[in-house]
């Protein structure tokens, strides 16, 4: 996988998930279809084929721009700024 700048800011050890799953989409009474937490903050929020798109959101209002999918079994990153796994 391609590192970026933006991996070398992240904390370590990455943050502790804020939630189970993605608390916009509880209050919405939406259901997600995957889940992305956030490697700066802990934040879980939706993919973009969730109706919301709540972990673009989280990226677009806080500028945290590194993520990783918050599916069992997955350990994949994505880096908002480069448009490319990290």
């Amino acid at each position: 996988m391609i590192e970026c700048t933006h991996v070398d800011a992240l904390p370590r050890p990455e943050p502790a998930p804020a939630s189970a799953t993605c608390p916009e989409c509880e209050r919405a009474g939406s259901h997600p279809v995957q889940l992305r937490m956030c490697l700066v903050c802990g934040h879980v929020g939706c993919c973009d084929s969730s109706p919301y798109r709540h972990a673009t959101g989280h990226f677009e209002e806080t500028g945290h721009a590194v993520m990783r999918s918050h599916e069992p079994g997955q350990t994949w990153r994505w880096c908002f700024v480069d448009r490319h796994l990290v």
